[in-house]
């Protein structure tokens, strides 16, 4: 299972990629993230990736020269895609197969020499893509702080709704303005309407929020009318990334009843380029959300032992922003939230089987993301919207200047990591989109 340890998780690994063995990189031996790649300022086609240290090990490159022979064939045409589906409908045991063997590609041995450098490819000469073609994408609810602090603003008496407790909320997403990160975000139009209004406007968002979170790709999916059982759901589960649900508050708020999100929501979601598998993640397993006392027990379908004892994940995501003025003075980014992943009220395993629980076929590829990931404490919040209490309480930045929701020119930058004594420190590389009220590519 992929909550297995194995040689692959040694802390005592080093790579010949000497970039690999800094301390506090995101990508070291232990970690080997999957994404896809080409080179900077070309048309060629992409490539499955690793990424080492500062480096990318190209997948494409490696099969050619024969280092993954001896891995079964169909594995092997896999690693000449230019997107990571069919490797993913392979299977838990492909990727499992695939890092057994990079690991020992990679690693620091006296008695072999360093690789010809060919297969590798400096990060900064890459362009990064997204890592699959993403069919259907669904957003989830599954923090009960997050879910308390905004339905203290519109609910104060009753913040969670009465379903909250018995079933992992989601909403449909838009998978065709998902993007990678460093995309520009353009700032929305659309309809919004004031209390004092009697009648609504249709102009730029004034209210744009992002939401902190982590998404999670399908690997090999199911059949209509099949659904995953609990004790199956990870074998379903391809790897993690990070994820910035962007939110239009103003238009939000004046679509989403009866139906929910619309327009305030698919304008654009960001997501970072390297997917982390859930077997990089196994010494990182940890207890699912401990329920207080009186909550509800999940139904029979959400629950098994061990999805209770290790459905979570010890990771930490923080958000920082960074204002046109402060990077004009040179500041660093400023950090609003730092989280824990593993305070979720809902695991991966109980958003992935409630979605399939009506016989909803998933296919390799998809992605879901867990919501906006908050904690209890202050400087935990995910959003701009509990950080200020809907705008009421602006923040200030090191320039003075204040924000209530996000301006033109911010930069909103997430950042994940997993760290505990006795296992190398794994990361995610960043997650960030800037504003304008302009379109451009890339910022």
């Amino acid at each position: 299972m992929n909550r297995s340890i194995n040689h692959t998780h040694d802390p005592n690994l080093r790579s010949w990629v000497e970039s690999a063995n800094q301390t506090k990189t995101d990508f070291p031996i232990q970690n080997l993230p999957f994404g896809i790649f080409r080179p900077r300022n070309t048309i060629e086609k992409p490539h499955i990736g690793i990424a080492i240290g500062e480096q990318i090990l190209d997948l494409f490159v490696c099969r050619e020269v024969g280092l993954l022979q001896g891995l079964p064939e169909r594995l092997q045409e896999v690693c000449l895609e230019s997107n990571l589906n069919e490797l993913m409908a392979l299977g838990n045991w492909a990727t499992s197969a695939l890092r057994d063997r990079l690991s020992l590609l990679l690693r620091l041995n006296g008695s072999n020499p360093p690789l010809d450098q060919k297969i590798l490819l400096p990060m900064t000469s890459a362009e990064l893509l997204l890592p699959a073609q993403i069919g259907d994408y669904t957003d989830f609810y599954a923090s009960i702080f997050h879910a308390t602090n905004v339905g203290k603003l519109f609910r104060p008496d009753h913040p969670l709704l009465p379903n909250y407790k018995y079933v992992p909320i989601a909403y449909h997403g838009r998978a065709s303005s998902i993007i990678v990160s460093g995309t520009t975000i353009k700032r929305p139009q659309g309809q919004q309407k004031s209390p004092e209004e009697s009648t609504p406007i249709f102009a730029p968002s004034q209210l744009l929020d992002y939401e902190m979170e982590v998404g999670f790709f399908v690997g090999s999916g199911n059949k209509l009318g099949q659904p995953i059982t609990i004790d199956k759901a990870e074998e379903h589960i391809f790897g993690l990334c990070l994820l910035n649900d962007w939110s239009a508050r103003d238009i939000q708020a004046w679509e989403y009843q009866p139906l929910g999100p619309f327009l305030g929501k698919s304008f654009a979601t960001t997501i970072s380029p390297w997917v982390v598998t859930l077997e990089a993640l196994a010494p990182f397993r940890c207890p699912a959300f401990s329920r207080p006392e009186g909550d509800p027990s999940p139904l029979s379908y959400l629950y098994s032992q061990l999805d209770h004892q290790l459905g979570g994940i010890n990771l930490t995501v923080e958000l920082l922003l960074s204002s046109a003025q402060m990077r004009a003075q040179k500041m660093k980014p400023l950090r609003l939230s730092r989280a824990s992943f593993g305070q979720m009220y809902w695991t991966i395993a109980q958003m992935l089987t409630h979605h399939t629980s009506n016989g909803c076929n998933l296919r390799s590829g998809d992605l879901l993301a867990s919501g906006t990931i908050s904690g209890a404490e202050e400087g935990s919040q995910g959003s701009l919207l509990e950080i200020t209490r809907l705008g009421s309480q602006p923040i200030e930045l090191p320039t003075g200047e204040v924000r209530s929701f996000l301006a033109d020119g911010d930069e909103v930058i997430l950042h994940g990591y997993c760290e505990q004594k006795g296992s190398a420190r794994i990361g995610f590389g960043k997650c960030r989109g800037m504003v304008s009220s302009r379109l451009t590519d890339q910022v």
